[in-house]
């Protein structure tokens, strides 16, 4: 058991609910030096992997025409989810 203050113990619900966890979960992860990912993080991440999809379908039936310009893009955002990611 942990003992907090009312102010903390908001706090702490309204962090959990943000990971999409309860409270118990969320200090377990914090206690134990994990990540904890917002709803909003991962719903961008999973968006991100979808027009990575999207563009890499693109590349595949692009027949090379474009073939840079579409690999760059699947850079930009594989780099983005490793920023989002960290």
């Amino acid at each position: 058991m942990v003992r907090v203050t009312p102010e903390q113990l908001a706090i702490l619900r309204e962090k959990a609910t943000d990971s999409g966890v309860t409270v118990p979960e969320y200090l377990r992860a914090c206690g134990l030096g994990r990540r904890t990912r917002s709803k909003m993080e991962a719903h961008i991440i999973n968006e991100l992997r979808r027009l990575g999809g999207l563009q890499k379908h693109l590349f595949t039936e692009g027949g090379g025409v474009l073939s840079k310009e579409f690999a760059a893009v699947l850079v930009e955002i594989r780099a983005a989810i490793a920023r989002i990611g960290d």
